[in-house]
């Protein structure tokens, strides 16, 4: 019985409550169910926004890159702004919101600081072009063909179809090495032949060689000379200028073709041999 009445004491309070506070009840359900929207339509928005934008950079044949870059870096800042915004419609007064972020963002910047300097090192990346989106780059340690470059690192992908992820710090505090940035490359191949080899049938044989391949450009010219006279063999530097589409597939060939042709004219090619003496130690 005395429980039944706390139960019913309780109702009462309560009823009493929501009809003494019921305009606050309205204007906070208002409030809240106007946040929730304004997180809804401004998460589409940003989405609609970022994407419309990206491809209006790909349409214009911007580089992928860059477009990538800057869809990023709007996209999160208009978060930002829609969650603010949310915040505003329940009551949370943004200016004092905003210091406060500003303050946990100073010592999360402090805490962060490698984070900040890949993002500081991506903006210079962008900024000063070094390579774009489709380059074979080393840089960071690895190689491989930029795929995108983010706001805190960069996508490699190797030739076998790994993701390398490298800081953008890492990137920008190393040697960049960019092999596809010009149109044309040298291909340095050494030949070594043996010392009773004809060196003169040997510059005929190489200069045969390179002559009959088209996909060896005739300007720059390229070199045959005697590079070194090794322990083992003479050394030959082979360097023809070929287009950067075809250095790979070109140094293949090149060695296949020069091989079979010493062969083919009795120029042998030096490998490491081993001499062994055994000496017979007769019984004292």
């Amino acid at each position: 019985m005395e429980t039944e009445l706390l139960n019913a004491g309780f109702l009462q309070d309560a009823q009493s409550w929501i009809v003494n506070n019921q305009e606050l009840i309205i204007r906070y359900t208002v409030n809240m169910a106007a946040a929730l929207l304004t997180l809804v339509i401004g998460f589409i928005a940003v989405g609609m926004l970022t994407g419309g934008l990206n491809r209006v950079l790909k349409a214009r044949k911007v580089d992928s890159t860059i477009s990538d870059f800057v869809t990023s870096l709007l996209k999160y800042g208009l978060l930002a702004f829609v969650i603010i915004a949310a915040l505003s419609r329940v009551g949370v007064q943004t200016a004092s919101f905003v210091a406060v972020v500003g303050a946990a963002g100073l010592a999360i910047g402090l805490a962060l600081q490698g984070s900040l300097s890949n993002f500081a090192a991506g903006v210079l990346l962008i900024g000063f072009r070094f390579f774009k989106a489709g380059d074979y780059i080393e840089a960071g340690g690895t190689a491989g063909t930029v795929h995108s470059v983010q706001i805190f690192t960069t996508i490699l992908m190797t030739p076998d179809n790994r993701m390398i992820v490298v800081p953008n710090s890492k990137i920008l505090n190393d040697s960049i090495v960019n092999y596809s940035r010009e149109s044309t490359r040298r291909l340095d191949l050494v030949i070594g032949v043996a010392y009773n080899a004809d060196l003169q049938l040997t510059r005929e044989v190489l200069t045969r060689i390179l002559d009959n391949e088209p996909r060896v450009l005739k300007e720059p010219a390229y070199r045959i000379a005697v590079s070194n006279l090794g322990a083992s063999s003479v050394d030959f530097i082979v360097r023809p200028w070929v287009k950067a589409e075809d250095y790979w597939n070109l140094k293949f060939d090149l060695l296949e073709k020069i091989k079979n042709e010493l062969d083919a004219n009795n120029i042998g090619i030096p490998f490491p041999q081993m001499d062994v003496h055994l000496f017979r130690q007769d019984k004292a």
